[in-house]
């Protein structure tokens, strides 16, 4: 059987720059993230914000290999990182006095991956 490769120029792109940064930086989260990007769509990750309201405290920077759902509340300041969220979920967070940002945003604020916690 055939393994299937991905399509979309997008995340072929970001996980080649997934491994290149983690190679530059000595830090293995960044190819971890692109090992999870790599499998198939339908086992990527998709938390809501009541995941993230049960697992992590005020200020954490968290990053999610897969997709942001809005639903539940939150109520602490965190920066999520993720490849895809909704927008019920963007409004939520910032409401909340964290952000929201993409995966390169992520890496290039922090090349190392300190402090840097995956949900999904």
């Amino acid at each position: 059987m055939n393994r299937a490769k991905k399509t979309d120029p997008g995340v072929i792109l970001l996980i080649e720059d997934l491994k290149k940064w983690s190679r530059e930086n000595d830090a293995p989260i960044w190819r971890d993230i692109a090992r999870r990007l790599e499998k198939p769509r339908r086992v990527w990750a998709e938390v809501n914000l009541s995941r993230i309201a049960l697992h992590v405290k005020k200020g954490d920077t968290l990053i999610i290999p897969g997709k942001l759902l809005g639903s539940g509340d939150l109520d602490m300041p965190v920066t999520v990182a993720t490849f895809k969220a909704s927008k019920q979920a963007r409004d939520k967070i910032t409401a909340a006095g964290g952000s929201v940002l993409t995966i390169p945003e992520l890496v290039s604020a922090n090349p190392k991956g300190t402090g840097v916690r995956i949900i999904g």
